[in-house]
């Protein structure tokens, strides 16, 4: 049956009159996708309370007052407070297995479902507003929040009577586990809330370590107990489909969130080891990585120049760096761009990171012959305009992807090199001839990224010599600028980073680079040409971000060390 929409649910409650929806409807026309019951209380013509009704009644919820609703312990217990934030949920009560949580908003059933799996109980709704439900979480938590150490001291305590290591533990019932469950909860949903990129288990003889990565360095959380990660591993598998009994092979699965109205996926890996199974979440969060160039840190001048590059009918364009340098982000923020009704994109992933609407995606699975190579050809034969190929690793890639460069076609690729003009050299020894790769490389994009000092503690300093000296500058020079690091707070985990941005070195082929190539000519010798024609390498990238205060001088030189080591 259609559900009834909202702004005629007001109508028929008599909250609103039919030339007042029709008002509300063309301002929210205006509005940057706010929904009708906000723009109708910013209008004046409904109150929180008549909006609170007509959502119960589109959903079949009860209304709750959260102002006026005791809450037990039981049930702040078993719900912690970063799940509440992070969901929009108040707990308010547990009868016969069924937890009921009052809702900032209900259109959100993947929260319950996601709610369900996380909890192991059935999960209702309750609706409520943002105000109501942010004032009920300071308030009924104000006293009892709980952390990742806390659920640990649980696991500790309910297991000191048990019996000693590796003997006689019901692994059915651990994995079961309320606290268990709450660790991985608390776990998984602080990691997205700290925008990790992933999260790793790994089991030691006499330890089991959980560290998380975020902005590209890996940090460690308080170890649970030693006898608990079969457990934690095997809630792990069931969460995300996986086989618990099979502990000999690797195994790949995923976990789909609906964390605060976005959608999360989580790709798991499990493989065995010496001591057991170790685990990798990698987090895929679309709202920490916006595709767009103009989002990416890009310079103005790079980016005006790449974006020339893209509106090309034909060739080869290479984005080159080490893994988790954001070559990816760079690409699909380039295809987000193209992306319109009148060109068609193909892309050949392994595996697809980021579904995008209007992409045609194909995933790569070597286990049944479907490598770059056979799906690039397969492609050709669906009309694309612009195909992307996720790596070229081998030379029957990289000679079909010259091919498709040829016959008309946009390609993009990325490439494992530590500057652009490497990846000429690269394409060279994979045995590519130098008069293929001059009439197909349209231009090559080499790329880092660096942390981003945190804007709550940032603090001037004067640098020491010796680290003036590491960004191979007259130190004369260098003392001209003013130089920033993190003192560390509360907001970036007392690391004094906060986020990362890319610096880019992009090389575009010209034709008096074609000549460098098709005289076989050094990479020394095609940089020191693209320099001499204004080309900004990676370490010039980086220092323009330390001098404006967005980075340090350890990031760029731990970013760019390889560059003038040739």
């Amino acid at each position: 049956m259609a559900q009834r929409r909202l702004g005629q649910i007001l109508v028929d409650l008599g909250h609103l009159t039919e030339d007042q929806l029709w008002d509300v409807l063309e301002e929210q026309k205006q509005s940057a996708g706010e929904i009708i019951g906000q723009v109708a209380i910013r209008m004046g013509f409904v109150t929180e309370a008549h909006v609170s009704e007509a959502l119960a009644e589109q959903w079949g919820m009860p209304v709750v007052n959260l102002t006026e609703t005791t809450i037990s312990p039981k049930v702040l217990e078993l719900v912690p407070q970063t799940m509440a934030d992070i969901y929009k949920i108040m707990p308010i009560s547990i009868r016969d297995n069924v937890v009921t949580v009052a809702m900032a908003d209900p259109q959100n059933i993947a929260a319950l479902d996601d709610l369900r799996n996380m909890l192991g109980m059935d999960v209702r709704g309750a609706v409520s507003n943002h105000k109501d439900v942010e004032a009920a979480i300071a308030r009924n938590y104000a006293d009892r929040e709980e952390s990742i150490e806390d659920v640990i001291g649980q696991l500790e305590a309910g297991n000191e009577d048990g019996p000693s290591k590796g003997h006689g533990y019901d692994l059915a019932a651990d994995m079961d586990e309320a606290p268990i469950r709450k660790l991985l909860n608390m776990i998984m949903l602080l990691a997205i809330k700290d925008q990790a990129s992933d999260i790793h288990f790994e089991p030691f003889e006499d330890e089991f370590k959980v560290r998380v990565k975020a902005d590209g360095m890996l940090y460690e959380m308080v170890p649970p107990p030693r006898h608990l990660a079969n457990a934690i591993v095997s809630r792990i598998k069931i969460m995300s489909d996986l086989d618990i009994s099979e502990r000999r092979l690797p195994q790949d699965g995923r976990i789909e969130l609906n964390v605060g109205g976005h959608s999360v996926d989580l790709r798991v890996s499990v493989l065995p080891t010496l001591f057991g199974e170790a685990v990798v979440m990698r987090v895929l969060d679309r709202t920490v990585v916006q595709l767009d160039l103009n989002k990416i840190g890009m310079d103005a001048n790079t980016l005006t120049r790449f974006r020339n590059v893209l509106n090309r009918p034909n060739g080869i364009v290479l984005v080159t760096g080490p893994t988790g340098s954001g070559k990816t982000t760079t690409l699909y923020s380039a295809l987000n761009e193209l992306n319109d009704i009148e060109t068609k994109i193909i892309t050949t992933e392994d595996p697809i990171e980021y579904e995008i609407d209007g992409l045609i995606q194909v995933p790569v699975n070597p286990d049944i012959q479907v490598t770059f190579a056979t799906v690039l050809r397969a492609i050709l034969r669906h009309d694309p305009d612009t195909i992307l190929i996720g790596e070229i690793r081998d030379f029957e890639t990289a000679e079909v992807a010259i091919q498709s460069a040829l016959t008309g076609h946009l390609v993009f690729s990325t490439l494992h090199t530590n500057d652009s003009p490497s990846a000429i050299t690269r394409l060279r020894d994979m045995g590519i001839e130098p008069f293929l790769i001059t009439a197909t490389v349209e231009a090559i994009l080499a790329q880092r990224l660096v942390r981003k000092i945190c804007s709550e503690c940032r603090t001037q300093f004067e640098p020491s010599d010796e680290l003036l000296m590491e960004l191979q500058l007259p130190i004369a020079q260098a003392r001209q600028y003013k130089f920033y690091y993190g003192r560390g707070c509360q907001r970036c985990n007392n690391s004094g980073y906060k986020g990362r941005c890319g610096i880019y070195e992009l090389l575009e082929v010209n034709d008096e680079v074609r000549d460098l190539v098709a005289s076989s000519a050094s990479v020394d010798d095609i940089r020191n040409y693209c320099r001499s024609q204004g080309m900004t390498t990676l370490r010039e990238a980086g220092l323009k971000l330390i001098f404006d205060g967005v980075t340090t001088i350890d990031e760029v030189v731990r970013e760019t060390v390889m560059e003038d080591v040739d």
